[in-house]
């Protein structure tokens, strides 16, 4: 009796490095790598030599020197007398403050706006095409500059706040609007134990996202619904507030009051800031409204209506059975327009916001005509971010996605 077995292999020949598909494909891999290779290297030694021929090298000690000029908005100490690496790393912050200020901003106006795209409500529905087709049809750098324009002509000047009959007031005492931004109380942490509060409030937000998944998971089980309202409200503020008197108030509120000609204390948001924000916000909302629109469109409406035969309210039809599978939908173009909030930051120049693009991309690189040296680390910065981005929510893409057998 005989049986199959595998032919015998033969040794290894280097023409099978052509002949062989096994080996095929990892050949011209190795060679468009050593060509992509040769070619970068052809252009870094064309660089080098170019710039030695003009007596200029590429270094990067420009950015231990004095910058000699002041940012507008700051969340470390900073002066002109500072280091244009310490202005490079101001700007940094503040591109990552606008950034994510709109990621989050716009999450949740296209959230909004694609669910009730869908709603059965004409008027709603036709508002929500109006807010989709006006926004995502006009470039974002003509929304900065109408946001900002309508803030600085509208908004009244602090010289309104003054006087026993002021034309403008403050907001609760504590808020005021103003052409030239907002200002509202600042915190003011005492110690260490200002800092416990803040860590027992971000436990209190982590702990309300695990209740809410344990309920989830439980409702999935079991079938038994655990309310989810209340105990994430008691999440929120019991320990906190708890904690807060226990440790004698370690945070207190510093609140602005006007002296001179401007308002001095509490935090100031600039109008570039906000005109930016909100510019970037709602502009790439309308995108993400269509992404959540046809993630849900793509949810087959069998599944709506089995929810509804089980008595399932429609916002809890919305959350707990169209949702979670749309998002396997939502989250690959979601990241996409992250990436595109991140880079259109970028455009904070046109409004005078202090961005990394502003400072170490503008000012550094008139000042010191460090050209190469500045846009090389502008695309090392933009490059880190797009990759910490996309890789976060490739993380949390592949926790909602179908399980293969």
């Amino acid at each position: 009796m005989t049986s199959v077995t595998d032919p015998p292999q033969g040794s290894f020949r280097l023409s099978m490095l052509i002949n062989d598909t096994r080996y095929r494909s990892y050949t011209f891999q190795f060679i468009a790598l050593v060509l992509l290779i040769g070619f970068m290297a052809y252009l870094g030694i064309n660089l080098v030599s170019n710039l030695a021929a003009q007596g200029l090298n590429i270094s990067f000690g420009f950015l231990g020197n004095a910058a000699g000029y002041d940012i507008n908005q700051t969340l470390v100490e900073y002066d002109s007398q500072s280091s244009h690496l310490r202005a490079a790393v101001v700007g940094i912050i503040n591109t990552l403050i606008v950034a994510f200020l709109a990621c989050v901003t716009a999450t949740i106006f296209g959230v909004i706006a694609g669910v009730l795209r869908l709603s059965n409500n004409w008027v709603v529905r036709k508002l929500m095409a109006f807010y989709v087709e006006i926004f995502r049809n006009i470039p974002v750098l003509i929304w900065i500059i109408i946001i900002f324009s309508i803030m600085t002509v509208s908004m009244p000047a602090p010289r309104d706040f003054r006087g026993e009959d002021p034309s403008a007031s403050m907001l609760f005492e504590s808020f005021a609007f103003t052409n030239r931004g907002v200002y509202s109380p600042a915190p003011v942490i005492d110690g260490a134990s200002g800092w416990i509060v803040i860590g027992v409030f971000i436990a209190s937000i982590i702990g309300i996202f695990a209740y809410r998944r344990y309920a989830t998971k439980k409702l999935y089980d079991t079938g038994q619904l655990l309310p989810m309202l209340w105990p994430s409200v008691a999440l929120f503020f019991v320990p906190v507030t708890l904690v807060y008197f226990i440790l004698g108030r370690p945070i207190t509120l510093d609140y602005p009051s006007l002296q001179g000609f401007n308002f001095q204390g509490g935090l100031h948001l600039r109008g570039s800031l906000i005109a930016l924000w909100f510019a970037l916000a709602i502009y790439t909302g309308a995108f993400i409204a269509e992404n959540v629109r046809a993630g849900i469109l793509a949810i087959s409406k069998g599944q709506t209506e089995a929810a509804a035969s089980l008595g399932l309210r429609p916002g809890r039809i919305m959350n707990l059975v169209i949702l979670p599978q749309a998002l396997r939908v939502i989250i690959p173009p979601l990241i996409s327009q992250y990436l595109n909030i991140t880079k259109n930051s970028s455009l904070a120049i046109a409004v005078g916001y202090m961005d990394v693009t502003s400072t170490l991309g503008g000012i550094t690189l008139n000042q010191t005509g460090r050209a190469i040296e500045c846009i090389l680390l502008l695309m090392l910065f933009y490059l880190t971010i797009s990759l910490l981005i996309s890789a976060v929510m490739n993380v949390y893409n592949n926790s909602v996605k179908l399980r293969e057998r």
